[in-house]
């Protein structure tokens, strides 16, 4: 998708796209999603561009070819068929309690609705959605398509902050079942033509999916491993005027860069298919700032993460090997998260290998930016000490000058400050 072409937003990662003027043509995965199914769910970390995935197809469902010329898929096929498209973007529904939820929903099906001038009068938002979704079709002949984006904010926002905020989650995730099982009712699945949700959390199919059990999730689908993000070959092709740029920056060879960058920010896999992308949020901060830094992770603390693992006890050292079963990635219960299910779905660990014989999974760190920041993190939660950070970073001065016993004695130090609870 030529991203410097399309009519974007002002979220900071495609303000990065466009200041940039950077494009990855990814419309052939795009063909394949649109010829080949109808109901699909996804879920990947936080910043890999699913929102910008839910504009572009909405651009190609709007008909607007213009914007596609010389890709993929202007040389296809493909009929460019507009279609009304209803976008619900959970990003901006205010969900703090549920009946704002509620309202919020009813705004947004309303303002929908005006646009395409249509008045709903039925007071109730899953009423809306229903009579939105035929009356679409009644008055422009053809089939809709339904884009939900983030679609489990209404729920995790309200994770890791106590009891009250754990009902209200509950009650939110009822509203949205609510909401998805108007998709499969038969006087609204016969005026459809494309239904996409996507999200950070994968929750199980007895929870808010239950309603809705004819989605084909393509989350581990290896034909859609690098539908977001960057993969190594994509780096190269696309990328080699910043990669010189970042050479020149910092005199060393552009296969240095590369490697510099693989090594920072790639890593990331999402199915059997041995294939890793590159966070396209950091590595197109890089290109921005000219610098090597934690962009992802520090975009976004989590302080539901930690307080999770301080909770479940969970073994901070099993982060750097942790061996699971297939179940564990859709192991996502508002009642009983479990923190390896939990740091996989938002991206803090990845797969890293997988045993075809048995069945399991080796899960890791992605990369060097999310290791250490994670680690940096859960040392600062996990010791209390004033001088915590003083001892932190010595320890990396005492590997560097070969200084073997005042790194022990530093190392000893920090181990004494952890509460002798922690990690038991």
């Amino acid at each position: 998708m030529k991203l410097k072409t399309l009519p974007i937003g002002q979220s900071s990662f495609e303000r990065i796209i466009k200041e940039n003027k950077i494009y990855v043509d990814k419309t052939r995965l795009l063909y394949n999603l649109i010829t080949e199914g109808e109901f699909y769910f996804l879920s990947r970390p936080r910043r890999f561009g699913k929102s910008l995935l839910v504009s572009t197809l909405k651009n190609i469902f709007f008909g607007n070819r213009e914007l596609f010329k010389n890709l993929w898929i202007d040389s296809s096929d493909y009929t460019w068929e507009k279609h009304p498209v209803i976008l619900i973007d959970f990003n901006e529904i205010i969900s703090e309690t549920p009946d704002k939820l509620k309202n919020g929903l009813c705004r947004t099906l309303d303002k929908i609705a005006s646009e395409y001038g249509i008045e709903l009068k039925d007071k109730e938002f899953k009423y809306k959605f229903e009579s939105l979704i035929t009356s679409l079709a009644d008055k422009t002949g053809s089939s809709v398509v339904v884009l939900i984006d983030e679609y489990d904010k209404p729920i995790i926002t309200h994770l890791g902050l106590g009891k009250e905020r754990l009902e209200i989650a509950k009650q939110n995730r009822e509203i949205l079942k609510s909401l998805f099982g108007t998709l499969k009712g038969e006087s609204v699945i016969r005026n459809l033509k494309f239904v996409l949700l996507t999200g950070v959390s994968k929750f199980s199919k007895a929870g808010v999916f239950s309603e809705l059990n004819n989605l084909s999730d393509i989350t581990m689908n290896p034909q859609y491993t690098e539908l977001l993000g960057i993969t190594k070959d994509e780096l190269t092709n696309y990328f080699s005027s910043y990669i010189k740029r970042l050479s020149d920056e910092f005199s060393i060879t552009e296969d240095s860069i590369v490697e510099k960058i693989l090594d920072y920010y790639n890593g990331y896999r999402f199915s059997e298919k041995n294939l890793k992308v590159i966070n396209p949020y950091s590595l197109l901060s890089l290109f921005d700032t000219r610098s090597f830094k934690n962009y992802w992770f520090e975009s976004g603390t989590p302080t539901f993460l930690v307080e999770l693992i301080k909770e479940r006890d969970f073994y901070v050292p099993n982060g750097e090997k942790l061996f699971v079963r297939e179940g564990i990635f859709s192991s996502y219960e508002l009642d009983n998260l479990a923190p390896e299910s939990l740091l996989f779905q938002t991206g803090y660990l990845t797969i890293k290998d997988y045993d075809i014989e048995t069945g399991e999974y080796t899960l890791s760190y992605p990369n060097k930016e999310v290791k250490t920041s994670f680690l940096d993190v859960l040392y600062h939660n996990l010791v209390h000490s004033q001088d915590r950070e003083n001892k932190f970073l010595r320890l990396g001065k005492y590997l560097r000058d070969g200084d073997v016993e005042g790194f022990i004695e530093t190392a000893k130090g920090i181990f004494a400050g952890i509460a002798y609870s922690v990690g038991s």
